[in-house]
């Protein structure tokens, strides 16, 4: 078995849309590595798009699965409740800041979460409209496609689109998308959104903003410490729910275990999914009680969401990122970003590094002026890392965004090595 005849059954039976971004298929993997059917090992550096980061196959996470597998795989939440649920459920409410009461319900997927985010704070508020950004990513079903800013490949020919979603300008300050240059901006990002109460969306008809901490899809971005304050006033001051979407952000990607401590914002409502269940399809929203306990009896549900043998796998994840891992992963952010901070003076290919935590990117352009992007150099440079044995993913809106997801537990020496591939790719797409 080779990944090229694996390659050739997977284009028979599985539709194009499906994308793949390298013609390899994984026979196991542990902890920072993915060995491939034809035994050669990769470093892995996107964590199945930020899932891993306590590691593939984490000792703790296969335990907590075997050991409920064996007990109960499925009942359905609806119909026999179980502990594990109710378990996980206290655990994002202890996790999600906040002095308030809060509650947590369980879903299957980011785009499900997402969802059911915006489905509670319609109800709660009796309002329609939700305000989302540029840049953003928050899913492929219809409403959360219809969230997400970018339309090639995530919505092209997949309309309409769900009604009465507004968009705004993220705080891209590398790219001003007002025309100011922090810090003299005075966060004017948000006066924008203000302004567009008159002439786009009236305040007191929008439920909820929606909003990543730090954009994935769009870029990493990061935006300026004054920000989210802003924002969030903003919402108080109009009644609307303020959703913070921490489905790549959460479980330590940056530094914390949510994103939003770095700003100490404290959302309405906290969506999480992805690393939350240590490689298992398990998502949820915690948040103000009496926003959760909105929805009518039956409003909020749905067959596999909190399944049990997620929820083990969830509360044994989240316990070796609290014991061990979130610490190892401040201390492999920073050398990483050493590294990278190290490139941009010698390559002038790195227009702009950024990222919060291990939640890191370079933004490769061809002229530092003009900052015009360099999506050629960027997927060649990706390519050239697989071929040396290390996988990276591109993202952005001009697709000349590295991102980095490794695995928190990724070692020093895996580190250096993977960090070593990436440099060396640099240099040669920047010879080219």
């Amino acid at each position: 078995m080779t990944n090229t005849s694996l390659f050739e059954r997977r284009k028979k039976a599985v539709p194009r849309g499906v994308f793949n971004t390298a013609p390899i298929f994984a026979k196991s993997a542990s902890g920072a590595t993915i060995t491939d059917v034809e035994d050669r090992v990769y470093i892995d550096f996107v964590g199945g798009i930020g899932v891993m980061n306590v590691g593939h196959c984490n000792p703790k996470v296969v335990e907590a699965i075997k050991a409920q597998a064996e007990k109960l795989v499925h009942s359905c939440f609806h119909i026999v409740m179980y502990e594990g649920y109710v378990a996980l459920a206290e655990k994002l409410i202890e996790i999600a800041p906040g002095d308030f009461d809060k509650k947590a319900a369980l879903f299957n997927s980011g785009a499900e979460a997402v969802e059911n985010a915006v489905k509670v704070a319609r109800h709660a508020t009796g309002r329609q409209g939700i305000l989302a950004f540029d840049g953003a990513f928050h899913g492929r079903t219809l409403l959360a496609m219809s969230l997400t800013s970018k339309v090639k490949p995530y919505k092209l020919g997949f309309g309409p689109y769900a009604p009465e979603i507004y968009r705004q300008p993220y705080p891209y300050c590398y790219r001003c998308p007002v025309g100011c240059e922090y810090p003299s901006c005075g966060i004017k990002c948000v006066d924008v959104i203000k302004k567009s109460f008159i002439g786009n969306a009236a305040a007191e008809h929008l439920a909820a903003v929606i909003i990543e901490p730090v954009t994935g899809e769009g870029g990493f971005i990061v935006p300026p410490k004054e920000y989210f304050p802003k924002l969030k006033a903003l919402c108080e001051e109009n009644g609307i729910v303020f959703i913070a979407d921490e489905v790549q952000t959460g479980f330590g990607r940056t530094g914390s275990m949510l994103a939003m401590e770095n700003w100490g914002v404290i959302p309405d409502i906290t969506v999480v999914a992805k690393s939350m269940g240590g490689g298992m399809p398990i998502s949820g929203i915690v948040g103000r009680a009496d926003l959760l306990d909105a929805p009518q009896i039956g409003g909020l549900g749905g067959t596999y969401g909190g399944n049990p043998v997620c929820c083990a796998a969830a509360l044994a994840a989240i316990d070796e990122l609290e014991t061990h891992v979130l610490a190892k992963g401040q201390v492999l952010a920073a050398k990483a970003r050493s590294a990278f901070e190290s490139w941009q003076e010698r390559y002038p290919l790195v227009g702009d590094v950024r990222g919060l935590g291990a939640m890191l990117a370079l933004e490769l352009v061809h002229d530092r002026t003009t900052k015009e992007p360099a999506p050629d150099k960027t997927q060649a440079m990706v390519a050239r890392c697989r071929d040396n044995g290390l996988l990276l993913l591109a993202c952005g809106n001009f697709g000349n965004v590295i991102r980095t997801l490794m695995p928190l537990v990724t070692s020093e020496a895996e580190l250096e090595k993977g960090l070593g591939i990436m440099e060396e790719a640099l240099a040669f797409v920047s010879a080219k």
